[in-house]
């Protein structure tokens, strides 16, 4: 998977507009919340996306459901996955970079 460097702005804008953390002030020794937190809710909001279109899924398999819900939901989710994925990717590549560097 390629992730260009648009793809990932506009990921990260995505996140901070849901509120799931704010980036610390200049002078500021920690930003609220840390990497960590940024990432639960990535993944806390990927799991909700992915549990809205499988609950579409069944609505339309009941025949109570609109197919364009059901398609939207699952796009949703699937690119709520991707963009956990991607993070993922570049979190492990940067602590290879990490490992690989000489003391």
């Amino acid at each position: 998977m390629s992730l260009g460097a648009l793809d990932a702005a506009a990921a990260y804008g995505r996140i901070l507009s849901t509120g799931a953390s704010k980036p610390a002030a200049a002078g500021s020794a920690a930003v609220e919340g840390g990497f960590g937190s940024l990432v639960e809710n990535m993944i806390g909001g990927a799991a909700t996306q992915m549990r809205a279109a499988e609950s579409a899924s069944s609505a339309q398999i009941a025949g109570k459901g609109d197919l364009v819900d059901v398609v939207t939901a699952i796009g949703a989710a699937e690119q709520a996955l991707e963009t956990v994925v991607a993070v993922r990717d570049k979190v492990v590549n940067a602590y290879q970079d990490i490992m690989r560097m000489q003391i």
